[in-house]
């Protein structure tokens, strides 16, 4: 392992378990297999929170999503990860997350196990500005033909296929 006592360091993943820890500049650059979460924000008229990531991320820059997330960090529960990652990004605290599921992903950019959550917020979004350059909610409906017209980041489309396809129904 790296001695940058700074780094963030992830908890690597194999089969839905942790069985290492590496930097996360090293789980970058190598695809190596982690773990990492997803947030679904929708408020109480079910309307969802769409963003745009900001063009400095190093993972698909500049794309929309329907998720807040990101790594687990070594010894982090998932709900700790997700609640954590949705807070920094989004502002959202103190909801209950409710879990949609784990599932898998890979590409040539992230490989991962994911866990999937959803929660209902009808406060104020506070963006991280390092992550995120828009955000808007967006009726359901018009989420997934947004999906169909703007680039949003291929993972969570790919991890929520179903809950994409219930909006479209």
């Amino acid at each position: 392992m790296d001695h940058d006592p700074g780094a963030e360091l992830v908890a690597l993943y194999d089969d839905g378990r942790p069985v290492g820890v590496a930097p996360r500049h090293r789980v970058r650059a190598r695809n190596l297999p982690h773990a990492a979460t997803a947030v679904v924000v929708r408020n109480t008229a079910g309307d969802v929170y769409v963003h745009r990531r900001t063009d400095g991320k190093d993972v698909y820059p500049g794309r929309y999503d329907f998720c807040a997330g990101g790594v687990v960090r070594a010894g982090e529960l998932p709900a700790d990860s997700a609640a954590r990652e949705v807070a920094e990004e989004l502002g959202v605290t103190e909801v209950p997350l409710l879990s949609l599921g784990e599932s898998d992903y890979a590409d040539v950019s992230a490989r991962y196990h994911a866990f999937l959550f959803t929660c209902t917020y009808d406060g104020t979004i506070t963006w991280q500005p390092d992550e995120v350059a828009w955000g808007a909610w967006v009726a359901p409906r018009r989420l997934a033909t947004m999906i169909d017209e703007l680039d949003f980041v291929p993972d969570s489309v790919a991890l929520l296929h179903r809950w994409l396809d219930a909006l479209r129904a």
